[in-house]
């Protein structure tokens, strides 16, 4: 087991809080504002319901909240941030960085409470916080010269038309397409979550673990954004392509064989990166979990979609969207974060890269609300008791890394005689690394 720090030890000259150190860059402001409305959006979703009766009622608010306004919002935090290490030009700081997170808040605000005006102010403002991120990441890559980086803008703009695409749905109240937009979302989401952690799981591991050597993959990493692009463009073709009359729709085909073999190969991967040796390393072990989920969750996303299978096998939960959705969208993506929130944070904030009681708490926390929310799928008297323990198990995860990092992300890192790593800089960046201050 990884040293755990005690909490409760005193900080040496604690630096005051600044407005400066806190929109220095991306991942300090959003970090903070994703985990913080992940923990209000469940606590309404679950506990209050009876206020989400706008033009995004019940499931469509949260569907959008969870995907856009939370797992998103952290990828576009961490990327305005890795990009400045990758690049050597941070793309973001100060007041323009105070304003995308101003038009981050208008849309949170504006889908909850602001009726059909405040529904177009929202969907206006989270479009700009797309095309704005997007743009600033494209700027600094090309500055920097980060040729292998140029995706990531355009998989930016992607997750912000499939937002687009699934709000109008939402407006027009037609649930079958609106879940075919969201899984366009999730899966350009799984692109960007994939590659990221293609480069950072293997970095950390052998930056934390002595001796090991693992190998970075690249060729098999490029086989799979090759499928995951192909599920994409499939998912879109098919909303656009009238199915052909009397015989098998081939785009759906397609898009789930696609989903099959990402997953397949990100199974492999992390067989390769050597799962074992990172046990005694929550900080690790729990990337690893948030990636192998992901790889599940494609893989029931491939059965679902195919369309093949047995409605009625297991009580229809693997043809039900809420399995594959919950799979990749919270047992992937948020165990992940969770790891990432706290790995990444502590890097780039100077502090020692090791868990203190607070942080390995919250990753159980998250565990369990996975845990909690997956048994609450399947059809039984228990359901609604297990999404209330899932929910207060999330609530308790996010609420204590509020508590345990908030006073830090708005101070100013502490001053130091050697850099701490905080995320990998690809070899094709020229420029020199920026520190995180």
């Amino acid at each position: 087991m990884s040293r755990l720090l005690n909490i409760d030890e005193p900080a040496a000259a604690a630096p005051r809080p600044s407005m400066k150190a806190f929109l220095a860059l991306g991942f300090r402001p959003l970090y903070m504002a994703g985990a913080a409305w992940a923990l209000i959006s469940i606590a309404l979703w679950i506990f209050a319901p009876q206020v989400l009766n706008g033009p995004l009622p019940l499931v469509y608010w949260h569907a959008h909240e969870m995907l856009w306004g939370f797992i998103i919002t952290i990828a576009v935090g961490f990327l305005l941030t890795a990009s400045a290490t990758w690049t050597g030009f941070n793309p973001l700081s100060g007041r323009p960085l105070g304003l995308l997170c101003l038009l981050w808040l208008i849309a949170r605000i504006g889908f909850l409470t602001g009726g059909l005006p405040g529904f177009w102010l929202a969907t206006v403002a989270e479009l700009l916080f797309f095309l704005i991120s997007a743009a600033c990441l494209m700027r600094v890559m090309v500055k920097g010269r980060s040729r292998r980086n140029y995706g990531l803008p355009v998989l930016m703009l992607a997750v912000g038309l499939a937002d687009l695409l699934y709000l109008l749905a939402a407006l027009r109240g037609d649930y079958i397409t609106l879940m075919q937009r969201f899984d366009l979302g999730l899966i350009g989401m799984a692109v960007i979550a994939l590659l990221i952690a293609r480069r950072v799981i293997p970095f950390f591991s052998m930056r934390m673990v002595q001796g090991l050597q693992i190998p970075m993959l690249t060729r098999s990493g490029h086989t799979q954004m090759v499928f995951s692009a192909l599920a994409l463009v499939a998912g879109i073709l098919a909303q656009i392509v009238p199915p052909p009359t009397g015989g098998p729709a081939l785009l759906p085909l397609i898009m789930a064989c696609s989903l099959a073999l990402t997953g397949l190969i990100s199974l492999g991967q992390l067989l390769a990166w050597r799962p074992l040796a990172v046990l005694h390393k929550p900080m690790l072990w729990i990337l690893y979990l948030g990636y192998a989920f992901i790889g599940v969750g494609l893989l029931v996303a491939a059965i679902q979609v195919s369309g093949l299978f047995d409605p009625t096998l297991l009580r229809g939960l693997l043809a039900r969207s809420a399995t594959h959705v919950h799979l990749i969208g919270m047992a992937g993506f948020c165990i992940l974060i969770i790891g990432m929130l706290t790995r990444t944070a502590l890097g780039h904030l100077g502090r020692p890269l090791a868990l203190d009681g607070s942080m390995l708490a919250s990753y159980w926390l998250m565990i369990a609300a996975v845990v909690f929310r997956l048994a609450a799928l399947w059809p039984s008297a228990s359901s609604p008791y297990l999404l209330h323990l899932a929910a207060t198990a999330w609530i308790l995860c996010m609420g204590l890394y509020l508590w345990r990092f908030s006073p830090l992300l708005i101070r100013p890192r502490p001053q130091q005689t050697a850099p701490v790593a905080a995320a990998p800089r690809p070899a094709s960046a020229s420029a020199p690394t920026v520190q995180a201050r």
